[in-house]
């Protein structure tokens, strides 16, 4: 099944508005100004609304604008680092330290919200007593305390140990605790545990378009996730799983997804959901942030 995915309501969060290449946000009392490549339209509001912004991303001249390297202006008051809360009707609350940092990234990516939910249903579905979750470039956590929070057994894995300290903090900011962090390269630890014969519950993959892990190992999209893929598929809890993927990279459609999740996976996920994943701001305008997949037993 073909979808669009988006988030619900948030206090915490809003995307106000999007274009000329930039995208302005909420994120509890502040308000971001920071670039989007795929904002290629005119803003909605006038130039007097974005000067509300706390803080402002200006990238390096020559920059590689996958990187985004650059540099934040702040306004008098503007916190480095801050704390939001999230909660959902369903019971998942969870709180975010957030931070400025020099590749415009703030800690968050609100537009996983749903997918975020879908972890926290689907970990509380399983028919393991502790379901085991693996969650691969893992970033700070937020999907790694979703399904924290629904009592599962979580191994969260980033090859950036300063990211896994983070996700760290985030935990604790959530008054949760147990989760297993590793600093490992996502591609090389996968291929130990299949050899292990180790299962889960579910698996959680967020890969980037391109990667260094702890030890300089290069990973490539488009040259690794198919084999990738096939590994992940090896350590399923054939009887008992969910499943989310996310990719970010621009120009990676969905079609191609559907069909490596057709050719790798047809005996699981039969009722998969595959599409698009976007935020909409105030002028009605969806902002696409990636392609996903997701399905469970």
């Amino acid at each position: 099944m073909y979808s669009f995915l988006t988030t619900s309501p948030w206090p915490d969060y809003e995307l106000i508005d999007s274009g000329n290449f930039q995208k302005l946000e909420r994120f509890g009392r502040y308000v971001l100004s920071r670039p989007e490549p795929q904002a290629v339209w005119d803003p909605h509001l006038p130039a007097s609304e974005w000067q509300r912004a706390h803080a402002t991303f200006t990238r390096e001249k020559g920059a590689n604008a996958a990187t985004e390297r650059g540099s934040w202006k702040l306004k008098p008051g503007m916190a480095e680092q801050w704390v939001i809360s999230y909660e959902r009707p369903d019971g998942l609350k969870l709180r975010f330290r957030l931070g400025l940092s020099s590749f415009k990234h703030v800690g968050l990516f609100p537009e996983q919200d749903p997918n975020w939910q879908f972890i926290y249903e689907q970990t509380q579905k399983r028919r393991a007593a502790k379901p085991r979750v693996l969650n691969m470039f893992a970033y700070t956590g937020a999907a790694t305390l979703a399904a924290r929070a629904a009592g599962a057994d979580v191994t969260h894995l980033d090859s950036v140990k300063q990211v896994n300290f983070w996700a760290r903090d985030n935990m604790e900011a959530s008054n949760l605790d147990g989760v297993r962090w590793l600093v490992e390269d996502a591609f090389k630890y996968v291929q130990r545990e299949v050899k292990r014969g180790n299962k889960y519950q579910g698996l959680i993959l967020d890969p980037p378009a391109y990667g260094r892990g702890p030890n300089g190992e290069k990973w490539q999209l488009e040259d690794q996730l198919n084999e990738m893929l096939k590994l992940c598929r090896e350590l399923l809890d054939p009887e008992d799983h969910f499943y989310v993927i996310n990719l970010y990279s621009i120009g990676f459609s969905a079609l191609i997804l559907d069909n490596l999740m057709d050719t790798i996976y047809a005996p699981f996920g039969k009722q998969r959901e595959i599409g698009e994943i976007y935020l909409q701001d105030q002028g009605l305008r969806k902002l696409p942030l990636g392609t996903f997949c997701r399905f469970a037993n």
